[in-house]
């Protein structure tokens, strides 16, 4: 694929995962803690960009200088903490943003209204979405289930992503187990924690990819071919990262089938009231379960979702016809574009 224009591009992540300039030899285990990273900077650098890598901790100092020095065109973010907090990525993006310097994907506003579930649920139930009913345990405070809370529920972290924390164990259908897993949110994971209804049914996912107007991608499905009946079909941490473990229950993403013409139409209307509701923009990704009389419940919007090569939201895209290059030329591209549209608002 062919480049328009060379560009200077700086790629902030993590600083314990800038990725080597070679993974011969390297076993897929070994990759897998920084893939996306390298995935991408790959991908930069094929497409005839400038790319330099610049691995992120807790200091915004090392952001400013390395700006100063080398002037980027515009910063491809893969930054998911900083300082260790999940939150404090989207006060990196307002840095960028306070230095007037083109960025990629979610702007902070989207990022802080997506990332708390609570809030996020409170806007979209307010818009008359359905979501699962839903209540908060903030740390320092008693543990008291509203009676409005039936079982059984699911226990989470009030803002991390990436199923951080979520395990079988995070379904709990009686009061001690309620109180047991929201005090390991609160000790273990250090958040406040959210206690949802528990949703069976089928968990779907929908790439979204724009500023103002929006590309939806294939829906796409999580598939549980070896699980046995009696364990929930959930997304726990084991299931997104164990790649051991998915290969025993048979756990992989694909294109769902079977969806009827009326839900396919609800769920790509339901992305872009979402996508809008949550002042999101650049790349997305959508869950929702659907139960089987047809109810769709949407479950989080993950702005800046997983871009790995081969990861649900470069398949779907691939299924829509975009290779993965020009996914993350896109990506570019859109940053580029709202950069350019903010300087002159």
């Amino acid at each position: 694929m062919s480049v328009m224009r060379k560009l200077r591009i700086l790629a902030l992540m993590d600083k314990d995962l800038v990725p080597p300039d070679s993974i011969e030899g390297l076993t897929d285990e070994e990759i897998e803690p920084w893939k996306m990273e390298y995935d991408v900077t790959a991908a930069l650098h094929n497409l005839g960009h400038e790319v330099h890598s610049l691995g992120v901790k807790d200091e915004l100092g090392i952001i400013r200088r390395t700006i100063d020095e080398l002037k980027p065109h515009i910063i491809f973010n893969l930054l998911e903490e900083f300082a260790g907090e999940a939150i404090y990525d989207q006060n990196v993006v307002s840095y960028l943003e306070l230095r007037r310097i083109a960025y990629t994907g979610c702007n902070p506003r989207g990022m802080m209204l997506a990332r708390d579930k609570a809030l996020s649920k409170q806007i979209l139930s307010y818009h008359r979405i359905r979501v699962p009913e839903f209540t908060v345990f903030p740390r320092g405070r008693a543990i008291r289930r509203p009676n409005r809370m039936q079982f059984p529920l699911i226990v989470k972290s009030l803002i991390e992503e990436a199923s951080m924390g979520i395990s079988q164990a995070s379904i709990v259908d009686d009061d001690d187990k309620l109180k047991e897993r929201v005090t390991f949110v609160h000790e273990r994971i250090g958040t406040d924690a959210i206690a949802e209804q528990y949703i069976e049914g089928r968990e779907l996912y929908v790439g979204v990819l724009g500023n103002y107007r929006l590309q939806l991608f294939p829906i796409w499905e999580m598939m549980f071919t070896k699980m046995p009946q009696d364990v929930p079909r959930i997304a726990t941490a084991k299931v997104k990262w164990d790649m051991k473990y998915q290969k025993k229950m048979g756990i992989k993403t694909q294109a769902a089938k079977d969806l009827s013409p009326e839900i396919n139409n609800h769920i790509n209307k339901l992305c872009k009231r979402i996508y809008r509701y949550l002042g999101l923009s650049g790349y997305a990704r959508m869950d929702f379960r659907l139960t089987e009389d047809g109810k769709l419940y949407v479950l989080e919007a993950n702005p800046n979702p997983q871009l790995a090569y081969g990861e649900d939201f470069a398949e779907s895209a691939e299924a829509a016809g975009i290779s993965y290059e020009e996914l993350i030329q896109r990506i570019v591209s859109l940053g580029l574009r709202r950069g350019h549209e903010s300087l002159n608002q």
